[in-house]
This record gives structure tokens, sequence and C-alpha cells, in this order.
């Protein structure tokens, strides 16, 4: 193999890293199953290569993180231990084969990761996701006991500047897809015009498409300087106890904020805050609802997405994987063939019954945001 060279980006939370790293650097990494949110910013960085100091993947799930860096041809040397994490920034290393050099010296040595390699780890992700979800379901029930009552009780909710009664809100969250499902439901933007609410790195999302959040919400852990100064109203997500690290960000930016103390998620809490502000449409992009969303984000449960979806479910229009309707063959026509045949038959009902009308008038717009028109 070729010898690489290049100077390095060094930093032991990959999601800051990717602010700071330039294109055609090497990309140092202290990332145990490397998720497919952070590849995939990996990827947009347009690093050279990225050493990990511990496994891309582990075996615990199938992770698709490592797959998505060796789709792009971003080469992979993985679990070289924590040597490579006193690299400097700025400081050129070479790779050679599986080992780490500098000035000539070893400083590491990994295992070069391949296609072939990694499907072979996630194989056996796939036989130990049984153990995983066992325990996952065990977790999420034990913890939905404990929390119904934070959650599906009266919360305190803070009092915003902007109105959200009666209004069609747009959450965007930076999960999977993220980006594509967001550009994907534009005509939707357009012509509804919903209150933009960025959770983290979802307002940044919104800047890079062309949009300006009305609201950003979250910990405040990995939207940038730049979105979290743009003038949007920002409600930080807190503790059940009240302490909000993520505030202490803000303030030192010389920023006002409210505080919103809930269990759970950040894009859980927004909804949360959505729902009880009035919302008359809640639209969801780039969201977290599937177990291994979850053990990607190092969680070991989903109690507060499930007692979330259940309050808010009634309104909530989920938008992940939206995108993946148009990438398919044969484009919507089978889509709208199943789905006109499912509505038709409701039309006549709906229009016979006021109530009805308006559940109606809900499913009308579920049904174009479906559709992207």
């Amino acid at each position: 193999m070729a010898v690489i060279y290049g100077k390095v980006k060094v930093d032991y939370k990959t999601k800051n890293l990717v602010k700071r790293v330039q294109p055609h650097e090497i990309a140092v990494i202290n990332h145990a199953d490397l998720d497919e949110v952070a590849a995939l910013s990996l990827v947009k960085a347009r690093v050279k290569a990225v050493i990990n100091a511990q496994p891309s993947a582990t075996g615990r799930y199938p992770n698709p993180g490592p797959l998505v860096l060796i789709k792009h041809h971003v080469p992979l040397i993985d679990n070289t231990g924590p040597a490579v994490m006193k690299l400097h920034d700025g400081q050129t290393i070479e790779i050679r084969d599986e080992k780490i050099v500098v000035n000539n010296t070893v400083l590491a040595r990994g295992t070069r990761q391949s296609r072939e390699t990694i499907l072979k780890i996630m194989e056996c992700g796939k036989t130990n996701l049984q153990v995983s979800m066992e325990k996952f379901v065990d977790n999420t029930l034990f913890h939905a006991g404990l929390e119904r009552s934070l959650i599906l009780g009266e919360l305190q909710i803070p009092q915003l500047n902007i109105s959200l009664q009666g209004k069609q809100v747009l959450i965007v969250i930076r999960g999977a897809s993220y980006y594509d499902d967001l550009a994907a439901v534009k005509s939707y933007i357009r012509e509804m015009k919903p209150v933009l609410i960025g959770v983290d790195g979802g307002a940044d999302a919104l800047f890079e498409c062309g949009y300006r959040p009305k609201l950003i919400f979250g910990d405040m852990d990995s939207v940038s300087d730049s979105v979290l100064s743009c003038g949007a109203e920002l409600v930080v997500h807190a503790y059940t106890d009240g302490t909000s690290p993520g505030l202490e960000r803000v303030k030192k930016m010389g920023l006002a904020a409210k505080v919103f103390a809930v269990p759970g998620t950040s894009e859980d809490a927004a909804m949360l805050l959505a729902y009880h502000g009035g919302a008359d449409l809640i639209v969801a992009v780039g969201t977290h609802s599937n177990i291994i969303d979850f053990l990607e984000k190092g969680r070991s449960g989903m109690a507060s997405t499930l007692l979330t979806r259940i309050k808010v479910g009634s309104i909530l229009v989920d938008a992940k994987g939206v995108s993946k309707l148009y990438s398919r063959p044969g484009g919507m026509t089978p889509v709208l063939q199943v789905v006109l045949a499912a509505v038709f038959p409701l039309i006549m009902v709906f229009s016979s019954s006021t109530l009805l009308s308006q559940l109606g008038r809900l499913l009308l717009l579920r049904f174009r945001l479906l559709l992207n028109i």
C-alpha cells in the first residue's frame, strides 16, 4: 500500500474535530463503534485518512460508520491505542501500511480496515444484536416507569418569545440522512412556512440548506458559534434538577437563553416544547428512532422517546428517510398508486363530517409531505 503523508488534527470528540479539520488532513479520533453521522461528517470534511485510537467496530452491534468511510475511499487505520492521541494539531506523520510513523519512529500500530474486514465484524454485530436488544428493551421499560410522570405529566414550559400556537413546526435533528431528508421536504417548507427549530447540530443543517432557524434547542454542544449567534431564540435542555452545562457556553458568548428541564434526549424535549406550545403539526427530520440509532448515541434505552411519541404522536410526522423514496427505481409511481388507493375511500367519508374533515386536513398535510408536493 502507498504511504500516506499528512498533517493531523486530533480530538477526543469526533463532532468537535470535524469543525476544525481541513481538507486533506488526517483525522485522529478516539471513537469506539464509529456512528454513521460522525463518519459522514468526516467524509464531508474531505479528510485524507482516519486514525482511530479505539476499534471503529467492536462487534456489539452492526454500526455502519466504518463502512461509510470505506465506501468513500477514506483509509481507516483502526484500534491503534492511546499513543496517537498525544499527537499535536498540525504535526506531520506517515501511515505505512498499519504503522503510524513520526520522524521515522513507529508511534503506534493498528489494523488497516477493508470492506471485507468491516463486513466480517458487522456480521458478528448482527449476531450480538439480539443480546443488545434484550437489554435495550428491558432498560427502556424500566426507565419508562420512572420517567412517565416527568414526561406525561405537567411540565414547566418556558415562556417563548415566538408563538407556536396553531402553527406547523419543523424540527431538525442531526441524525442519519438528515441533510438529504431536509432537502426532500424543501417544497413543504416553501409552501407551508413552518416554524424552524434546530436541535443542536440540526441548526447548522438548516443553515447549510439555506434556512434560518427561529429557535435553537438542545445541549448546545454541537451547534457552531456562528449559528448560535444568528439571532434565533435559544432554549437550553437541562437535567431534571435544573442544572444545564450548555447554559454556561451560551452565557460565555454573551447570549440569553431560556431553560427547559425534562428527562430524555434533546430531540424528545424539542417535540414536547412544540407540543405544549400549541403547535398544530410537528414535522421531524433526522430523528433517532430505532435501536441502532440509540446504540450509536451510546444510550442503553429509549424510554423518553417512547413516552414522547405516545404524548405527541397525534400531531407528529416523522420525515426520517423520506429522501429514500425518491432514489428507488420507478420513482414515485408505486408509492402514488398505493397511497391513492388507500386514501380515496376516505375522502367521501371525511367530506361528510366536520370532525373527520379536520382529521382529513392532517392526513392531507402528511400526504403532501410524503409526496413532496
